[in-house]
């Protein structure tokens, strides 16, 4: 089968697509014919060497951590061949950008029928990171104040529709050509951070969702309402540090780490089946284009996800 693997750590031209074998798979586990794979900031961070620590220095490494795809080899899982799944693989192995993976089957879930392919690869990681930080750090009630910083990407064209759905009060910050896209999706009200500094706002809120990753809770902190909460998706020695002091202190930091399930997996296909939800995605490429694709995302430029299509 091809497989998309990085070579070396370094940019770009360290991806490749090889021919390997299929995976084993093993007990818990189901084999997957790939259809579309999501790609996202992780594969550029693991990529560069950000990771060292998890990924280690064994080359090559495989490429792409959520998909959608067809059960091929169900093994012994209640799911049966042919049928439609989404999911994201837990752990440092990326292995997406293939024509196979082997995926442990509480990782996955069935597809909604009312999408593509191509939409279903770009929600698993993007959705799961988003409803994991606003409805298990944040704890967001009906009425509850969020401001998402980064909201037209990805996670945060998401994060607008999870936190709507929730009951939330949504205010998004993006450049000033995205305002209307975050209004689109539900935002109550949308800043420019090219027209507007978000500390002299003048306003508190309950979360602070920093899918961005560039603002720290320090600075932000002003920002929260007294047992506020400021959430991050990046993994910064900041947060960490910050997170040994939330027992001391009425405001909180947080750091999302996302895994995937498969309620979660459950609830967005059952959102997305009654339209609640919409994954939003931004372009679409070949397998072959995978170099440009990821060079796309370092741009970015993108509004909601890029995907793969495994057109081999």
């Amino acid at each position: 089968m091809k497989k998309a693997v990085n070579e070396q750590y370094g940019g770009v031209e360290q991806i490749k697509i090889i021919e390997t074998e299929l995976p084993k798979i093993s007990n818990g586990e189901v084999l997957v014919k790939v259809e579309a794979a999501g790609l996202n900031p992780k594969d550029i961070l693991v990529r560069k060497g950000k990771f060292k620590r998890f990924t280690g220095n064994k080359f090559p490494q495989g490429v792409g951590y959520d998909f959608s795809g067809t059960i091929e080899d169900p093994k012994n899982s209640t799911f049966q061949k042919g049928e439609k799944v989404f999911g994201m693989v837990n752990g440092w192995r990326g292995r997406c950008c293939a024509e196979y993976v082997d995926v442990k089957a509480k990782e996955l879930y069935q597809m909604p029928e009312n999408i593509s392919f191509e939409a279903a690869a770009g929600v698993p990681l993007a959705g799961q990171t988003a409803l994991q930080a606003i409805r298990d750090q944040g704890k967001i009630t009906k009425g509850s104040q969020i401001l998402i910083n980064g909201a037209s990407g990805g996670v945060g064209t998401l994060a607008i529709q999870i936190a709507k759905e929730l009951g939330g009060e949504v205010t998004t910050v993006s450049s000033s050509k995205n305002l209307e896209l975050c209004s689109s999706f539900g935002a109550d009200h949308t800043i420019s951070y090219e027209t507007t500094q978000l500390l002299e706002l003048g306003q508190s809120y309950d979360i602070f969702f920093d899918v961005f990753g560039n603002y720290s809770f320090r600075k932000m902190e002003g920002l929260l309402k007294n047992k506020g909460i400021y959430i991050t998706t990046v993994p910064k020695a900041d947060i960490i540090k910050e997170q040994f002091s939330n027992l001391f202190r009425s405001k909180k930091a947080r750091l999302v780490v996302v895994r995937s399930n498969e309620r979660d997996l459950r609830w967005f296909s059952q959102k997305i089946a009654e339209g609640k939800i919409k994954p939003v995605v931004d372009q679409v490429f070949d397998f072959g284009e995978i170099q440009a694709a990821q060079t796309y995302i370092e741009s970015k430029r993108a509004k909601g996800k890029v995907i793969v299509k495994m057109n081999t």
